[in-house]
């Protein structure tokens, strides 16, 4: 648990500094643009790995079940992963998804999060995607009020096919691969 907590404390810590915006500005001036987008990214893959590996080993322990979903859920969660990936995606494609989501990351984090609220019943979970979800709910109202400028629709449609091919491919690396292989727990 402990170790889960930490890797939770670092990744979404350095992620709030984004949100801060002269603790930010100050850091760049600091440091240099590059060396704070490192130690940014050192920070924050430092985080993800102890999240992962402290929620896998909180995982092995047999956390308390708080409730107990019902199977429909894991249905529900495999259809809303189906969106999460393709709006992640979309944050890296001009689209009009791109578009219409406005921050797809922030949209695909919080789908992934409910939908992993919605399946798993353990504490273990409960702390985790509770907290990411908490984290994008809070980047999300932080971004609009940074007032910064919002993705335009492009003129034609590739994007978009680009963005539900992608979407489509990361989503079953995430369900034949990752899941099965990575967090132990087949979906498929």
């Amino acid at each position: 648990m402990v170790m889960m907590l930490l890797g939770l404390v670092v990744f979404l810590g350095i992620h709030l500094v984004t949100t801060v915006r002269g603790l930010r500005a100050g850091l760049i001036a600091q440091l240099g643009e590059g060396p704070y987008k490192g130690f940014y990214s050192l920070l924050a893959a430092s985080g993800l790995l102890l999240t992962a590996y402290g929620y896998a080993l909180w995982r092995a322990s047999g956390p308390m079940q708080v409730w107990n979903p019902p199977v429909g859920m894991r249905h529900l969660t495999l259809l809303l992963m189906l969106f999460a990936a393709i709006s992640i995606v979309a944050a890296y494609v001009p689209s009009h998804v791109k578009a219409w989501l406005k921050h797809p990351m922030l949209v695909g984090v919080k789908t992934w999060a409910v939908a992993h609220l919605l399946a798993n019943g353990d504490i273990a979970s409960i702390v985790l995607f509770g907290a990411v979800l908490a984290w994008a709910v809070f980047d999300r109202i932080s971004l609009k009020r940074r007032d910064l400028p919002v993705p335009v629709a492009p003129k034609n449609w590739a994007g978009d096919a680009l963005v539900v091919g992608g979407g489509l491919v990361l989503y079953l690396a995430l369900a034949y691969l990752f899941h099965p292989y990575v967090v132990g727990v087949p979906v498929m």
